[in-house]
């Protein structure tokens, strides 16, 4: 068996596409997240970086979101492609 390799969603690059593994978050943050889209499976497209690179705007469940690097750091999964990462 495989074994997958999981990484922050914080490390990804613009125009990565990222698929969500695990979320550790709790409480309100963590059903927040869970209520835009940012769900176990579910593929999210890393579009901009702010000038001084936080926070960082996400494409979701066609939904734009900008999440902390504090957050987006708890949200793990696997990188599918680094095509444009900047």
């Amino acid at each position: 068996m495989e074994s997958l390799k999981l990484v922050p969603l914080s490390e990804a690059g613009t125009g990565d596409l990222f698929i969500i593994k695990k979320l550790h978050l709790e409480g309100t943050m963590r059903r927040r997240l869970l209520d835009l889209g940012f769900v176990p499976e579910n593929t999210i497209k890393v579009l901009q970086r702010s000038p001084l690179g936080d926070p960082v705007a996400f494409h979701v469940s066609d939904t734009t979101i900008a999440l902390r690097k504090e957050e987006s750091s708890k949200i793990l999964g696997e990188l599918i492609t680094d095509g444009t990462s900047k």
